[in-house]
């Protein structure tokens, strides 16, 4: 079974669970600049669209396919949420940008949604609605 899996490695070549360095792309000085300043760029979007209760962080990661990029939010109550990708940047080397501006919007506007959603989840059982 285990011939069939990208896991098993190349006889001689690579090992079990293991890439080849190839594979594994290698950001420039350029790049990890773009992608910091994109990231923080998302956190604060998105802490634009909740109130100061609500933490917010990012992170960049080195993943097995590439740097991993990850936003998370902690709203005051209720369970975190957190959006995680992996950006193309074979196109940000000529680009003034590592993610666009409509991803940036995108990303932060979900998990803003999401965190409000949370908050909304975790306290409706203790609410007394008002009306009818």
């Amino acid at each position: 079974m285990n011939g069939n899996t990208p896991y098993a490695g190349l006889p001689g070549e690579t090992g079990a669970g293991q890439r080849a360095a190839a594979d594994v792309p290698d950001l420039s000085n350029a790049q990890k600049r773009l992608l910091h300043r994109d990231v923080s760029r998302i956190a604060a979007r998105t802490r634009e669209f909740l109130p100061n209760e609500y933490v917010v962080d990012s992170n960049i990661s080195s993943g097995m396919s590439g740097p991993q990029v990850t936003v998370a939010v902690r709203p005051p109550v209720g369970h975190a949420v957190s959006a995680g990708f992996t950006p193309d940047l074979e196109d940000a080397a000529a680009a003034e940008e590592a993610i666009t501006a409509d991803e940036r919007d995108e990303v932060a506007r979900g998990l803003a949604a999401s965190a409000a959603l949370q908050v909304k989840q975790a306290v409706s059982n203790n609410v007394t609605p008002t009306g009818k």
